[in-house]
């Protein structure tokens, strides 16, 4: 009876056992700030974490060499913000300007005071973007409003309602990567 609950015992703590599958980086950086004024002191503290992470695949996974060939795969970073200022703290997402291509043309999202804004390949404003409580986008310009949001790959994808068809139209703004 003895040698079969160690039996079982042993096989159990073998299955948590496993080998690790992707690399993952990771650097915090705080930084605080003291600001003196009339109504007396005030401290902000900024946390910036950076995570990558790389999943690990081999070259010749399938031979029988001992020592084997780590694949090049693409690393996926994330970075979130955090500002406390006077115990209140506040997420601040990832910056996502950049240029855009939809059907050939290359447009530019770029940071304002309350989201972003559009900008056509000429500079002329194209539309903005305004944040929601729920992470997503309202997507606005002149004729048209959109529910958007950021892809895992960092496209801007907008949902659109179509009342003549009573259908959803989906429009995908590449990110363009340099």
């Amino acid at each position: 009876m003895k040698t079969i609950i160690l039996g079982m015992s042993a096989f159990l703590l073998s299955l948590t056992v496993q080998a690790q599958n992707e690399n993952i980086k990771s650097e915090v950086k705080t930084t605080i700030t003291t600001i003196k004024d009339s109504e007396g002191e005030k401290k902000s503290i900024k946390t910036q974490e950076v995570k990558e992470v790389q999943n690990i695949e081999l070259k010749d996974a399938d031979s029988n060499v001992l020592n084997k060939e780590m694949k090049q795969t693409p690393i996926q970073v994330t970075a979130t913000t955090e500002v406390t200022t006077n115990g209140i703290t506040k997420v601040i997402d990832v910056d996502r300007s950049a240029y855009y291509n939809l059907n050939g043309k290359k447009y530019q999202v770029s940071t304002d005071n309350s989201g972003y804004n559009m900008y056509f390949p000429d500079g002329k404003k194209a539309a903005i973007l305004r944040k929601t409580s729920n992470n997503n986008y309202i997507y606005n310009a002149k004729n048209k409003t959109s529910y958007g949001y950021f892809d895992a790959n960092g496209n801007l994808i907008l949902e659109s309602y179509d009342y003549k068809t009573d259908k959803i139209t989906v429009t995908t703004y590449f990110i363009v990567k340099e």
